[in-house]
């Protein structure tokens, strides 16, 4: 055990300082290559991070076990909004964009909207079993299409803000290594910190749920929640709140239904009306407090963390 909790340290401060660097890396890019830094953070950024969920997705899926990728991808959908955002406008405000407001908020409210009425199979028939198909992966393909079309054009769109006279910290070669390097240490870290905490935890006698619910759904997510509190930190607000939307959007369509168009149908076991609402609940605050006064404040990021406490008591009651 002793061991363990040696391992998880090392684990955090290597994602801690992997995060510092992936955040000056993309902005450098960004700024090098005279693109907005939110395509960065929608992109390289939100799919790097994104690199434990994928692998616990397709490993879960292919062995015929698809409530743990539901059950991840949904929880860090919940996670990534209520406690990462909660956290780190909790520690700085996040001035949130009109382009964001306008355009990327609103394609993940689609996304988060459709995603939560493709799982409302019993409500709608009350005699059909609860199960997301390879149609419902075939629309979420769909909409991350749109999503696609939609970073091609904002390729060709300049953003005065993201290009003025600033100091570039790397040079794009180095950047691009950086970028590339910080990634994969994230993902490796992000490993490492799961399994330290799990074998912490069964040496402590804490229950699979706690484990499954803290450990694997949280610790998955701590590469986004780094990303995120380290970019809000720095002023760097594009890559905070871009980094969210673009993981959420890649979790949902990617993560989610690639495995499930490739391996099949998984029944929606143990998912009830109150996590499929809070998914909805999370994604619709984020958009309502983006909009009030184009910041996300003190107030409203303990709305959100008090809403993420009360809903992981329910889970545990």
């Amino acid at each position: 055990m002793f061991f363990d909790i040696i391992l998880l340290l090392i684990g955090f401060i290597v994602i801690i300082k992997s995060s510092d660097i992936l955040v000056d890396a993309a902005s450098s890019l960004a700024l090098k290559l005279k693109v907005p830094k939110m395509l960065i953070a929608l992109t390289i950024v939100a799919f790097g991070t994104c690199a434990p969920e994928v692998a616990i997705s397709f490993q879960s899926v292919s062995a015929g076990n698809g409530a743990i990728a539901f059950g991840n991808v949904v929880g860090s959908c919940i996670v990534n909004i209520l406690l990462i955002i909660g956290l780190a406008s909790f520690i700085h405000p996040i001035r949130v964009k009109h382009a964001t407001i306008k355009k990327e908020l609103p394609l993940l409210s689609i996304v988060t909207s459709v995603f939560s009425i493709l799982m409302l199979d019993r409500v709608f028939n009350p005699l059909t079993r609860s199960s997301f198909s390879r149609a419902d992966a075939l629309i979420l393909m769909l909409l991350f299409l749109m999503f696609v079309l939609y970073l091609v054009q904002m390729l060709f769109r300049r953003d005065s803000n993201d290009t003025e006279d600033v100091r570039i910290k790397y040079p794009p070669v180095v950047s691009a290594l950086l970028l590339l390097g910080s990634i994969i240490l994230i993902a490796l870290s992000s490993d490492l910190i799961v399994d330290s905490a799990q074998n912490i935890a069964r040496a402590m006698h804490i229950s699979e749920k706690i484990i499954t619910m803290f450990v694997i759904v949280v610790g998955t997510s701590l590469p986004e929640m780094i990303m995120t509190i380290t970019s809000a930190s720095k002023g760097e607000f594009d890559m905070a709140i871009g980094n969210i939307i673009g993981t959420n959007i890649f979790n949902i369509c990617i993560v989610l239904g690639l495995p499930i168009l490739i391996y099949g149908d998984i029944p929606l076991i143990g998912f009830g009306l109150i996590d499929i609402g809070m998914v909805f609940l999370s994604s619709t605050l984020l958009f309502i407090f983006a909009r009030s006064e184009r910041v996300i404040n003190k107030k409203e990021s303990i709305v959100m963390l008090v809403i993420f406490a009360l809903y992981y008591i329910y889970l545990l009651f």
